[in-house]
This record gives C-alpha cells, structure tokens and sequence, in this order.
C-alpha cells in the first residue's frame, strides 16, 4: 500500500510560476491603446431631454431621466 503525497514543483520552477504575470486578452501597454474620442453628454443634448440617434435604419432614443442618469433604447 502507497500513501499519496502532494507533488511540489522544482524550486526554480516554482519560482517562475509565482514571477510572471497574469495575461488578460483585455490588458494592453497603454501606448498601444487607442485613444477614444470623449463627448460631453451636455453637447449631446444641446439642453433636451431626449435624443435620437439613427444607426443602421434603426432609431435609438438616448434619454435623460430626472435621476439625471442617461438610457438607450431602442
């Protein structure tokens, strides 16, 4: 009868491993990020309340409750 024992890694294995860093698909370098154009929700709504945004022959209604919080519907 065999007793089970943990296996453990060589140390200089188990050193790499606790060294490098976890890649995500969505982590870039910030230089290769690409700068994304920001608007003012202000501008947007030039003082209305509701906005109407055609895209691909649908219309989406961008609106601002009293919450003053932004919705996009469809």
């Amino acid at each position: 009868m065999s007793i089970a024992t943990p296996l453990s890694l060589p140390v200089a294995a188990s050193r790499l491993a606790h060294s490098l860093p976890l890649a995500s698909p969505r982590t870039r370098p910030v230089e290769m990020r690409a700068a994304v154009r920001r608007v003012s929700s202000l501008s947007l709504l030039e003082g209305e309340r509701e906005l109407v945004i055609q895209h691909q022959g649908s219309e989406y209604h961008l609106r601002l409750t009293r919450n003053d919080k932004l919705i996009l519907t469809k």
